[in-house]
């Protein structure tokens, strides 16, 4: 299978996850796909667990090391009470979860992942925007350290 094969399939059954988990799960704030920019840059998706939880995912490319070119990630965050509860969503959030960096010349990398930004969402419109910076703990093949970061903007549905 080709590398350009293997994307497009991950990029189907990842929005397939989506739209069938949105569609079984009782929604308190829907899911969400967009776009992210930032290392890497690519396709975030959201599905709110609760006013105070969710599960996060992106597919991405990095510009910056195209040797580990495509990522995958998954985290659980933790929101924050919003600060102007009346008007608009606007907090602060943090979570974990894990990544995967696959590309053309090197072996997989797997790593654990902890999250923390910042969002705002209008309560009138179907939009989040947010900003967050994700250190990475590569655990596999090697250990080391690395640091994504992202501004983005998702649609609910």
């Amino acid at each position: 299978m080709t590398l350009k094969k293997l994307i497009k399939n991950s990029l189907l059954l990842y929005t397939i996850a989506i739209f069938a988990y949105s569609s079984l799960c009782a929604q308190d704030k829907g899911a969400g796909i967009g776009v992210m920019l930032g290392e890497p840059t690519g396709f975030s998706g959201k599905y709110w667990l609760s006013q105070n939880n969710a599960l996060d995912f992106g597919l991405a490319y990095s510009f910056i090391n195209p040797s580990k070119a495509f990522s995958l990630h998954a985290d659980y965050l933790f929101h924050g009470k919003s600060i102007f509860p009346d008007y608009n969503y606007f907090s602060t959030y943090y979570g974990f979860g894990g990544r995967i960096h696959f590309g053309n010349s090197e072996k997989s990398v797997l790593g654990a992942r902890g999250v923390i930004g910042v969002l705002w969402m209008d309560r009138a419109a179907p939009l989040d925007i947010f900003l967050e910076i994700a250190p990475v703990f590569n655990l596999f093949p090697e250990t080391s350290l690395h640091l994504d970061c992202a501004i983005g903007a998702r649609v609910y549905f």
